[in-house]
């Protein structure tokens, strides 16, 4: 049997006009701002018309571990939100927008896949309504503010060695992780170290996400802190006076993105923090449009559980005062059998026991979801063909002796067909009761919340700062920033630091080498193992196949 690739499926399918869709989800007219006849912008005068309308049920979609075989946590969460349609019900999906880092890299797009897909995802995988290029101007009209400042006399007396502000670009690009600039004489700026983060891992991403509306997103740009003084006062992007302007450049791209499924489902795509780096959440205002104009917003928390949803919980929750109703898990077979020891090569094949020594990853996600924060949680096996009926009870089982169901999704084959099981389990979900509760409170010390997190979440046996993290968590303390949320920058092939330790593994401890605050979007970020905020290209990156003909048809994109 010949499959289509995802693309060749997206580019067969027709879409319905974007104001057939605005209308599906009852959004008048009037708030829509139509990029050509498949994309939309919405004003966001409309969340406050709606603000007297209750919210719909939210369900967050997570997943396992993530390994080279795939899990479709983005296919999984498009499929159910077609899923809940067809069985009746009034679902909105609100979702990440794509770097063109990984889409350019090793991970491809990320628009879903099969039948289970956003569209027009070509679009939505490159430049799309060009926010990421908004948020990244935005980042370096900043920094270079803040160079000019200093080249023009330095009236706030910034010490430039104590700089944290790097520039930023949407790709990636090893060589400018560390550069240094302002060469070439006097006229050309003062030289220094600097260095080039990716778009999605800039904290102007992390503060786009979690503004409430254009005042918020405005003062938590002016508190975003830059660089200290010689006398080790914090120099903020307010005391720069960049803050308005880097509001304007900001102003249309918080307007989130209105696309549609395969299927026509409405889809909200808007902003798109890296989950390793930053908190791996789409915007808030995307959210609660999707909440108000949906009985079902279906989102996603970006890589694992450990990193996506313990930081949509944690953080995203916490500040927008939001509350699951249900959690999806996501795992496949093949992904259980690669943490239980198998060779990618090896995954077709029928193993139990390799599947047996996989299956802690998964339940220690579940056991997370179920006892730290207290949510009532699915697990959703996206099928293979490969999988057998063997392999599948023994999900099945396992699962259950935690108290949570198995539902077998067929939504990158069948589209939203094939996730009607999954759909009615949701739906029963966000009818039990939960006691959803965080896994820290806010108040306790920097090192305290560390150790909950690493003991609580990755099952480690406590946490360790190097010296400087020490001395940066009694720096961020005495500066007021002690009480924050945690954003943990750690690898996402593990839930360790140490991404060759598969599995659930025991015995370890997390080591934090730094800590910075990202006044801001209002937390620490707190640095683990190698985890870089700057990727590189593979040896062979996903680019080397992508290209356009003379029509103007993409090709190569998956």
């Amino acid at each position: 049997m010949e499959y289509k690739t995802d693309i060749e499926i997206a580019q067969s399918t027709k879409m319905d006009h974007i104001t057939a869709i605005a209308d599906k989800c009852g959004i008048d007219q009037k708030y829509v701002e139509q990029y050509g006849n498949y994309k939309a912008k919405i004003d966001l005068k409309l969340l406050s018309d709606l603000a007297g309308r209750p919210d719909g049920k939210l369900i967050l979609v997570t997943a396992i571990t993530p390994t080279p075989a795939g899990e479709g946590k983005t296919t999984t969460t498009v499929g159910l939100g077609d899923a809940l349609r067809k069985i009746g019900k009034n679902s909105v999906i609100a979702l990440r927008e794509p770097s063109l880092g990984p889409v350019f890299g090793v991970k491809g797009g990320a628009a879903g896949g099969g039948y289970a897909q956003v569209v027009p995802m070509e679009d939505i995988n490159l430049h799309f309504t060009g926010d990421f290029h908004a948020i990244g101007a935005a980042n370096n009209l900043l920094a270079a503010m803040l160079d000019n400042h200093i080249y023009q006399g330095n009236a706030l007396n910034i010490d430039p060695k104590t700089i944290t502000w790097r520039r930023c670009v949407d790709m990636n690009d090893r060589q400018l992780r560390f550069v240094v600039d302002g060469l070439g004489g006097k006229v050309n700026g003062t030289p220094r170290e600097d260095g080039y983060d990716i778009t999605v891992a800039s904290e102007i991403m992390a503060v786009f996400c979690l503004a409430k509306d254009i005042t918020d997103l405005k003062a938590r740009l002016g508190r975003i802190i830059v660089a200290y003084t010689y006398d080790g006062a914090p120099v903020t992007a307010g005391d720069l006076k960049a803050a308005g302007a880097m509001a304007a450049l900001l102003k249309d791209a918080l307007k989130p993105n209105l696309v549609q499924t395969l299927e026509h489902t409405p889809a909200f795509v808007h902003g798109g923090p890296f989950a390793n780096i930053a908190h791996g959440c789409n915007s808030i205002v995307a959210t609660r449009l999707a909440l108000k104009l949906g009985d079902y917003c279906v989102t996603e928390a970006g890589f694992g559980a450990d990193l996506g949803a313990e930081k949509f919980l944690d953080i995203k929750c916490r500040m927008a005062g939001l509350r699951p109703d249900a959690v999806v898990i996501v795992a496949t077979v093949r992904a259980l059998k690669m943490h239980g020891g198998l060779d990618k090569k090896e995954l077709g094949t029928e193993d139990l026991e390799a599947l047996k020594r996989g299956l802690p990853n998964l339940l220690q996600h579940v056991e997370n979801i179920t006892k730290v924060y207290r949510l009532p949680a699915v697990v959703a096996v996206n099928r293979f063909p490969t999988d057998t009926e063997a392999e599948l009870k023994l999900v099945e089982d396992e699962c259950r002796k935690l108290g949570v169901n198995v539902a077998l999704s067929e939504v990158w084959g069948k589209g939203g067909e094939g996730g009607v099981a999954l759909a009615e389990e949701v739906v029963r979900l966000c009818r039990e009761p939960n006691d959803f509760t965080f896994s820290y409170d806010t108040e306790k010390p920097i090192v305290e919340k560390l150790e909950e997190i690493s003991k609580k979440i990755y099952h480690a046996d406590g946490v360790e700062l190097t010296a400087g993290a020490k001395k940066q968590a009694r720096q961020l303390t005495q500066l007021g920033f002690g009480n924050t949320p945690i954003c943990m920058a750690k690898t996402q092939y593990s839930f360790s630091d140490d991404p060759k330790l598969l599995g659930a593994p025991r015995g370890f401890k997390i080591t934090v080498r730094n800590l910075k605050v990202s006044a801001g979007a209002g937390f620490i970020v707190a640095l683990t193992g190698d985890v870089m905020t700057m990727p590189g290209l593979p040896k062979v990156p996903a680019a080397e196949k992508i290209d356009v003909d003379e029509n103007g048809v993409i090709s190569g994109l998956f």
